[in-house]
């Protein structure tokens, strides 16, 4: 019997705990390890290369969107599942422009999170029954158009890991330890979101990270 190896990562203990009870009971499945952070997950997808990572959107340190797109990246032979209680069409396109190839609300994990891991680890794609066909022929026939992804999304993968860690209230010396930058590079990134998104204050990128599901209100 092959075994099927997953890493679940959620910022919530219980979720873990109850995400890892359920898969477990699965003959040949193993969580193979937990990550708190959407910066952990992929640390941690790099060096064990699961068949499955299962992700929050709403994760600390990294959003579970960029550690998608990281993760798909580095890591192409694992899958992601995205867990999550968000349910709109936008969270769903920018799910699928990740590169994730499930999605399911936290409230059917109960229903679908066996059968939607059992899709991925095959790589076919699990989607909860919350997504309209009209949603998913929508991305479906404009996924060739990366120009409108660009125009949607103006910040480089630093720049939105920037804002992030400064919306959770580090200062440019923590964002610069957590990054691995130099302060001055840091401040450049934040003069430069706040110029592309026409921000004018932390507390408007802060409501910016909240509506975009970076971070939690």
């Amino acid at each position: 019997m092959t075994t099927v190896r997953i890493l679940v990562a959620d910022d919530h203990e219980v979720v873990r705990r109850g995400v890892r009870a359920l898969l477990e009971g699965e003959p040949g499945w193993e969580v193979c390890d937990e990550a708190t952070t959407g910066r952990e997950a992929v640390a941690k997808a790099t060096q064990l290369v699961p068949d499955v990572v299962i992700l929050d959107i709403a994760m600390p340190d990294l959003n579970g969107l960029d550690a998608t797109r990281q993760i798909r990246k580095t890591v192409p032979s694992s899958e992601v599942l995205i867990l999550t209680m968000h349910e709109s069409d936008q969270t769903i396109r920018e799910v699928l422009a990740a590169g994730a190839r499930g999605y399911v609300l936290k409230s059917d994990a109960g229903r679908n999170l066996i059968a939607a891991v059992n899709a991925l680890r095959q790589h076919k794609p699990f989607f909860t029954s919350s997504i309209t066909g009209v949603v998913l022929e929508g991305y479906l026939k404009n996924a060739t158009e990366p120009a409108a992804e660009q125009v949607a999304d103006p910040l480089t993968a630093r720049e939105r890991e920037t804002l992030q860690l400064v919306a959770e209230g580090k200062s440019s010396k923590e964002v610069a330890v957590a990054l691995g930058l130099s302060v001055k590079t840091v401040d450049t990134h934040r003069v430069n979101i706040m110029r592309k998104l026409d921000l004018h204050s932390v507390s408007e990128l802060v409501r910016y990270a909240i509506r975009n599901k970076m971070i939690e209100p």
